[in-house]
């Protein structure tokens, strides 16, 4: 536990740090803290601060930079960005909501990627939102021995193409079969209602189109998830004028290809999804954020009351996390009302 001499001093470093981007010496933190401390009591504090990980010293310096366990406790803690209330975002309003108004929900997400960017002049990042997993037509075509296409028809006429390797060889006949009792059972029912139903029936149902339908399912569930793992992403090429990344060409690098795999990029913000209001991850601290440099200010958003995306800003872990707070917030609640009018 930390003192409030502590705190104050903690709360001044990683202040100044992340206006300046230079280490912190004790002369900076007895002028910026407000605190009449000598510069050997702050120099005792800081020591202490930095044999509990919070701070570190580069060696090039005799300043001290937070470490991203300094970085947690300035934000769980020290934090005080209140977001603002969508009527009180000042002269901006009018266009933010201008930008959001579209009349397709993918143009609503493109947009709020710019948005998030230009407001924080980092990277900005949005997951489309998910489809439901309903069918309302499904069919089996023979390609060859053993090799059977799946074609899912949702009801908004989405198709998804699926190709499964099945344990016995099916006729046009029993695929036919297959189909129509599939289609005329289960049409209207989300994947993981199907699911559910056939293991209670899969007893009463003959063998072969008990298999197929299990295959189907799976078929038809993997190609979902693959349908949601969709990232919009916008700003990339700020974080080449971001001094904490320009400098060296190896973080840019590792940055990029996390931006262009989107892999790592959509299980960070599937993590999330799960979490009420705005969340900030922090480089470092755990394998959620690979990177050191690198932090996350995420939300998720909805429609018509359920979570169906998530939305944030990505950028330096010497970001202005009040800031940051406030953009979030505001985009995604913006996000919300703009999908859900629709």
């Amino acid at each position: 536990m930390l003192d409030e001499r502590a705190k104050t001093l903690l709360k001044t470093l990683v202040e100044r740090y992340i206006a300046d981007g230079q280490p912190v010496g004790s002369r900076t933190l007895s002028r910026a803290s407000g605190l009449e401390l000598s510069p050997a009591t702050i120099r005792n504090v800081m020591a202490d601060l930095e044999e509990l990980g919070l701070i570190a010293s580069p060696h090039t310096s005799a300043g001290r930079i937070p470490t991203a366990r300094g970085y947690r406790l300035f934000v769980d803690t020290m934090l005080t960005a209140q977001p603002r209330d969508l009527a009180a975002t000042g002269g901006s309003e009018p266009p933010i909501e201008a930008q959001l108004h579209a009349d397709q929900p993918q143009r609503v997400i493109a947009n709020a990627a710019q948005l998030l960017s230009s407001l924080s002049s980092f990277v900005g990042v949005v997951t489309a939102p998910k489809k439901a997993s309903v069918f309302h037509h499904i069919e089996f075509m023979r390609l060859s021995e053993r090799r059977v296409l799946v074609i899912m028809v949702a009801p908004d006429g989405d198709v998804q193409n699926r190709v499964i390797f099945t344990a016995h060889d099916y006729t046009s006949a029993q695929l036919l079969e297959a189909s129509n009792f599939l289609t005329a059972h289960y049409a209207g029912l989300t994947l993981e209602e199907v699911r559910e139903r056939l293991k209670t029936e899969v007893d009463a149902l003959r063998g072969e189109i008990s298999a197929l339908m299990q295959a189907a399912v799976q078929a038809g569930s993997e190609a979902i998830a693959e349908s949601h793992e969709q990232v919009v992403i916008a700003g990339e090429r700020n974080l080449l004028t971001v001094q904490d990344f320009s400098s060296d060409m190896g973080s840019l690098r590792k940055l990029f290809d996390l931006f262009e795999q989107k892999t790592q990029l959509m299980r960070l913000l599937e993590v999330s999804s799960r979490a009420e209001g705005v969340r900030i991850y922090i480089g470092g601290e755990s394998m959620v954020v690979p990177f050191e440099e690198l932090s996350v200010v995420s939300s998720p958003y909805e429609v018509d009351g359920t979570v169906v995306g998530t939305l944030g800003v990505i950028g330096p872990t010497r970001m202005a996390y009040s800031r940051m707070v406030q953009i979030v917030d505001i985009t995604s609640r913006l996000v919300s009302n703009a999908l859900s009018a629709k």
